[in-house]
């Protein structure tokens, strides 16, 4: 399997048009689809030219508490947190300076090593880091120095083939279909 990145992250609000201004018009990302009908509204914001990010707008839905990122807790979670990468450290502190500016708290630049980091929440509480590529770049040198590492990890850093079942054989092939959902309106 050949992957091309995360395509898209999807997250809820019940305010689309706070969202709206903060991801697009402080965080500066385009909108690339806006869908909507009664009861249902779904909006993609282009974070790089692959990836993406989407939000929900459900009217019952509330902010999440605001977690620390990285700090762990007991109880039903979903995820910590979603990082977005930038250029470089200029970037970075051109994005500290911009959130900071509009009122929105936001951490100091924390050098990891091998990425700088700032830590923010947008209006929903969903916790965001902005990273830059810094040093060592795991990509190319990973990094496995866990010392309470699970089992898993002592057979290697790459896919272990053979592991799960392999799908079935080519009635599966035939069966493939797409079925219509939303947005398939707009296909060429």
């Amino acid at each position: 399997m050949k992957y091309t990145g995360v395509n898209h992250v999807a997250f809820a609000t019940a305010d689309m048009d706070m969202t709206i201004k903060y991801w697009r018009d402080l965080l500066g990302l385009r909108i690339i689809a806006a869908m909507g009908r009664k009861g249902y509204k779904q909006y993609f914001f282009e974070v790089s030219d692959r990836d993406m990010v989407t939000f929900f707008e459900w009217s019952g839905v509330e902010p999440v508490v605001e977690k620390e990122h990285g700090v762990p807790i007991k109880g039903p979670f979903g995820f910590d947190h979603v990082s977005l990468g930038l250029m470089d450290d200029n970037a970075l502190f051109d994005m500290r300076d911009s959130i900071e500016a509009a009122g929105f708290w936001v951490s100091e630049p924390i050098d990891h090593g091998f990425i700088h980091s700032i830590y923010t929440f947008d209006p929903n509480g969903i916790a965001l880091e902005f990273s830059v590529q810094a040093g060592r770049d795991i990509r190319k040198d990973p990094i496995a120095e866990d010392s309470m590492a699970p089992d898993s990890l002592g057979d290697g850093l790459e896919q272990v083939k053979g592991r799960w079942p392999s799908p079935a054989g080519e009635e599966r092939l035939e069966a493939r279909r797409l079925y219509p959902g939303m947005g398939s309106e707009f296909a060429k």
